[in-house]
């Protein structure tokens, strides 16, 4: 055998030696890590003397020879890796962490204003046995304007500029107002009725601080025999103090709605000015926030109900009118607009 063959079998050897080691080594920490690193892969390592004493390998085995230690070199530095990963997975977390330390803020994302408004109000009239319906936003005549006590070229549908939709002969609409719910509660069930309709009505007007085409109404009906105008203003009362605090006042102006009679304007006291007067209430110390009014017997008998068994009153609100006045929100396009900046405000805490 040559001499170059005995120093290729000594580096074989000491090659199969390493391995052997390389796997019982016990790496526990990253200064173990570390020092496996150097003891193999540094630069006064392992791999470089064994690449050192490639020089006295004879000639024509010195291609095998540097096979087998980029082999290993290769190797070892795929154990240092696993090493490497396992102590990080299985390191102790808990050694570096302050528990005295403050939380980090969580987002906590947000209610829109008119769903916190519309919630309370189906929340203020549940507790005195109102139950919520709810109808379509699309609706025919009947519905909408006839059972309500809007005859054919009656003046009073000129109160409400109406997004008309075309259907063949039949005359359909957006929804002006969520009484057509009312119609609908009135045509399937039997007195007593106790009920609030919200929401989103349509109306074919122009869009500005005062005004927008579509926005949410909450009306409420109560049937039953012997109810009474003071029945209703009793409601309302209770239903202000709720929203605006028990200082909190109204006052009935008379009105007139086609389905109502008698009917009303409902005040409440400015709560922004504590009614002294500011220019939100014009200086009256007054805010209009909804309408009322007994329903006409003629709505009844239209949905099937006797007008001389049964009486009733009827009420609606607009839910962005509230919030304007809960909020202090001067201009009602904030309410569609999706503006984050006027969202977060209403972050719960």
């Amino acid at each position: 055998m040559s001499l170059g063959g005995v120093k290729n079998d000594k580096m074989k050897e000491k090659i199969s030696k390493i391995r052997e080691k390389m796997k019982s080594e016990a790496v526990k920490s990253h200064e173990a890590l570390e020092a496996f690193r150097i003891a193999y892969l540094g630069t006064k390592g392992v791999m470089k003397q064994l690449f050192g004493d490639l020089k006295e390998v004879a000639n024509e085995e010195k291609k095998e020879a540097g096979q087998l230690l980029n082999q290993l070199r290769m190797d070892l530095e795929a154990v240092y890796a696993e090493h490497k990963e396992k102590l990080e997975q299985t390191e102790d977390l808990g050694s570096n962490l302050d528990l005295s330390r403050p939380a980090e803020d969580v987002n906590i994302g947000s209610r829109h204003p008119l769903s916190l408004v519309r919630s309370e109000i189906i929340e203020i009239f549940s507790r005195i046995g109102y139950n919520v319906s709810e109808g379509p936003e699309i609706e025919d005549d009947w519905h909408n304007f006839s059972a309500l006590n809007f005859p054919p070229e009656h003046p009073a549908r000129d109160m409400q500029d109406t997004f008309f939709i075309e259907k063949g002969k039949e005359e359909i609409a957006l929804r002006t107002h969520t009484s057509s719910v009312q119609v609908r509660v009135m045509e399937n069930q039997k007195p007593p009725i106790r009920t609030i309709s919200p929401g989103r009505v349509y109306r074919n007007e122009a869009i500005s601080a005062r005004a927008h085409c579509f926005f949410h109404q909450i009306e409420g009906l109560y049937i039953d025999k012997k109810v009474s105008f003071a029945d209703l203003k009793q409601t309302l009362l209770y239903f202000a103090k709720e929203v605006f605090g028990e200082k909190a006042q109204i006052r009935l102006r008379p009105s007139y709605f086609p389905f109502t009679e008698p009917s009303a304007e409902v005040d409440v006291s400015c709560t922004i000015c504590n009614s002294k007067g500011c220019n939100v209430c014009k200086y009256t110390g007054w805010l209009e926030i909804l309408g009322c009014g007994m329903v006409d017997p003629n709505v009844l008998e239209a949905s099937g109900i006797d007008s001389k068994v049964y009486s009733g009153f009827a009420f609606g609100m607009g839910v962005e009118r509230i919030a304007q006045l809960k909020y202090k929100v001067n201009d009602l396009r904030l309410y569609s607009e999706n503006d984050i900046r006027f969202l977060k405000q209403f972050t719960a805490g």
